[in-house]
Parts: structure tokens; sequence; C-alpha cells
């Protein structure tokens, strides 16, 4: 009998975690060929998450880990694999936006058509903001452009994984954790399943626009150099405009005898150093992140858990 473990990354999910647990219950039901296990890990919730766990743990294939603070979801979804026992793994929100209903299709994919991997493919936003869908679709955009991995819009951390691929990425031990890139760096053969997007069934999205920008950001240095080859590319290039301007400033100047020269010098000493600073940063972030990775901190710290419960 095949063992199914579903990973429920969770952050202020107090309304939402019953909810989906029911959910996911019925539709395991429908699997009568495995058994299931539940890995809920709380990123240092402040609403009375942790305590709707240790009520559901009370179910012996429920278990459930608290971190000592909020280290993320990549480190979430990290801990969760990590502590999951299943022959095949399950990430999924806790929101109910990743429809249980996919589960018995996915795993009839890695069990019987020879799959290693079965994603959730979204089809559509709706229901989110005109403004976050632009930027979501325009970063997936450049990303493609940027790295040579394919981390398509739409596919997300809702997947189902063979036990092979859950090893594979817990070999990959780097600090700064970008899962979507991960999956695709893996490989493996994965098939797609489209699900249109729902709303949340309680509770509201932790994702504002400064969080989604800093997870783009994670994501690019985490998995692409482009940035700092285009600096220097585009070093060269506004080397050879300044002096451009520079020239023709100066030609202005004794030809013409106005007096126009000391404004460009100005604006393009202004303007050089600005794109200079902005480049210093770019290349600041790629230091900072080899910084953190030679530092070998523990990616995440368990403060409480199920486990450690039944022990005593």
């Amino acid at each position: 009998m095949d063992k199914i473990s579903i990973i429920v990354p969770c952050y202020n999910e107090e309304e939402s975690l019953p909810l989906f647990y029911r959910e996911v219950c019925k539709v395991m039901e429908q699997i009568p060929e495995t058994e299931v296990e539940f890995v809920f890990v709380d990123d240092g919730s402040r609403d009375h998450t942790l305590r709707v766990l240790r009520k559901l743990a009370e179910d012996p294939r429920c278990n459930y880990f608290s971190f000592s603070r909020n280290f993320g979801k990549e480190a979430a979804m990290y801990a969760g694999l990590r502590h999951a026992t299943g022959d095949y793994c399950v990430i999924m929100d806790a929101d109910l936006q990743h429809p249980p209903s996919l589960l018995k299709e996915m795993y009839h994919a890695v069990s019987q058509e020879g799959f290693d991997c079965c994603a959730g493919f979204r089809e559509d936003r709706e229901g989110e903001g005109k403004l976050r869908n632009f930027l979501s679709r325009g970063f997936y955009k450049v990303i493609q452009r940027m790295c040579s991995l394919d981390m398509t819009d739409g596919t997300g951390d809702f997947r189902m994984m063979s036990r092979q691929v859950v090893n594979s990425i817990l070999k990959m031990k780097e600090y700064n954790r970008y899962m979507k890139g991960i999956f695709s760096f893996v490989g493996f053969e994965t098939k797609l399943i489209p699900f249109h997007n729902v709303e949340r069934a309680a509770g509201t999205t932790k994702w504002n626009l400064k969080s989604l920008f800093r997870y783009a950001m994670d994501g690019i240095f985490s998995f692409s150099t482009a940035p700092a080859a285009w600096a220097g590319v585009l070093g060269i290039l506004l080397l050879f405009v300044a002096f451009l301007v520079l020239a023709v400033s100066l030609f202005q100047t004794l030809f013409s005898q106005a007096i126009g020269m000391w404004p460009w010098v100005i604006a393009l000493i202004l303007g050089l150093s600005g794109i200079q600073m902005c480049f210093i940063g770019v290349l600041g972030q790629y230091a900072a992140k080899g910084y953190m990775e030679t530092k070998n901190r523990p990616v995440y710290i368990i403060k409480d858990s199920s486990q450690r419960k039944r022990r005593s």
C-alpha cells in the first residue's frame, strides 16, 4: 500500500485548516489503495494556527512542526519534505486554492502512468487584481528569458512527487531557496493537470506587492547570473554614450561659444553615478547571498512538534 504525505505550509491559517483537513480526508477516502500522512508546518503564525494543529494532531495521521519564528514558505516546504515519510509527497496550500479533487488524478499519473511528478497548472488568475496579474505574468516572462530552466507561469508548488524526486530536492542544501527553480532544476518527467483559479476558502492572503516583489527578486538572483552580466554590458554602453555626449558638448561650446557645457557634464556625472550605484546593488545581492551560504545557518528552527508531544 502506497503512502501519500500531504505537506501543508501554514501561516495564520486558523480559519482555513479545519476546512482543508475535512476536504482532503474526503478525497483520500476515494483512493482506498493508499494511506495518508499530513505534515503541517506552522511558519511562525501569529494567530491560533498552532492551537488548531494541536487539535488536528489527535488524528495519528496528522503531524505538525512549529517554527520558532517566521522563516518563510520556502523553508516550510523544505521542512515538510524532510519530515515526510510517504512514497509520494504533495505540497498544498491550506486555503483550498489548490483543489484537493486533483489528488486522485495526480496519484494515478505518478503511480500508473510512469510520471515522476504531477503538477497542477493554473489556467487563469480570475479573482486576482489586474496589477498583480500583470506583474506576475511579466515576472515569469522575464525569468524564462534569464534562466535556462522551465518556470512556466501557472505551475507552482502544488504537485505530487515520487520519493526519488523528493530525495533529489533534499540534496540541495542551499540557504536561499526558491522552490519553483529547484523543481525545474532537478528535472524528471512531469505531467501538468490544468485547473481554474479559485478564491480562498477562508482568511486573507498573506502576499502583498512588497512580499511578491521580494519573492521575485529571490528567484531571479537564486537562479540567474544575467543581471551581473548585463551590468558589464550596460556599463560599456554608458561609457560610450558618455564620451559621445561629452564630445558633442565640447564641439558646441568651441564653435558656437554657447555656455552649455557644465549642465551636460553635471547631468552626465549624476546619471553615471546613479547607474553605477544600481549595479553595485545588483552585485551586492549576489555577494550577500554567497555570504549567507557561507554562514551555514539552518534553513529553519523547530520550536514545537507533534512528534515531541507524543514522545513525552
